[in-house]
């Protein structure tokens, strides 16, 4: 997924030296992906930190994300983002992860809120790396395949998980007073920074916004297997 590598210098192999034993501390296990920040002319560069970083700080309360020679690596069991700054080291099977819909040069976009193995929150908008058509649904998978087997063995002994304003437990799904079985759940959607649970009889149960559920791509997974099992069922 990474494509050629490019000659390094001395600086890129000591950064990837950083990364490398980052993740090996963490037990990441193999780098399978690697993906850069889009390069841009220096003043245009220059140009656009200071305003994008400036309408960050005024729309997530955060530091700028990223900035000279940022890059993001994707291993087995987590994920590095090397920010200009500082190297943030993720796990999948740990991390909260949410959606936002933050400013960026190019206007509102797209951008997941994680957390990393020191408890910092980390913003990577959607354009920060190149190829986010590959790198944005494979962190949410990601975070899903790692975390989903741990809630629905927490289901089954009886558990209720909580997702923000919304919760689950093995028989049922509520959030703001409804509640549904299963059975009535027909599909769970994301559409323009929201998330709508349609019922079996195609109405649309509640409507709340994306970036109030902390984990949706693990929510969502649930939804899809519970309700799936639901209608099996019958």
């Amino acid at each position: 997924m990474s494509g050629a590598a490019a000659p390094r210098g001395r600086d890129e192999e000591l950064l990837l030296a950083r990364i490398s034993a980052a993740a090996g501390r963490a037990d990441l296990g193999r780098r399978y992906a690697t993906y850069r920040a889009p390069r841009t002319e220096p003043g245009a560069r220059w140009a656009a930190a200071v305003g994008a970083g400036v309408r960050h700080l005024l729309r997530t309360g955060g530091r700028p994300v990223t900035g000279a020679g940022a890059r993001l690596d994707l291993y087995e069991r987590g994920m590095t983002a090397f920010t200009g700054r500082r190297i943030h080291v993720i796990r999948f099977d740990t991390t909260v992860v949410r959606r936002l819909r933050v400013l960026s040069k190019r206007g509102v976009t797209c951008a997941l809120a994680l957390v990393d193995v020191d408890g910092e929150r980390v913003v990577l908008r959607r354009g920060d790396f190149g190829r986010p058509e590959e790198w944005w649904p494979e962190a949410g998978r990601a975070v899903a395949d790692a975390q989903v087997p741990r809630a629905l063995a927490a289901l089954r002994r009886g558990a209720r998980l909580a997702f923000g304003p919304v919760w689950i437990t093995a028989d049922e799904i509520g959030s703001r007073g409804t509640v549904l079985r299963w059975t009535q759940v027909r599909r769970i959607e994301t559409l323009d920074g929201s998330v709508a649970v349609h019922a079996a009889d195609h109405r649309r149960v509640w409507v709340t916004a994306a970036s109030g559920i902390p984990n949706l791509c693990v929510l969502r997974a649930l939804v899809e297997h519970l309700a799936g099992a639901g209608r099996d069922d019958d």
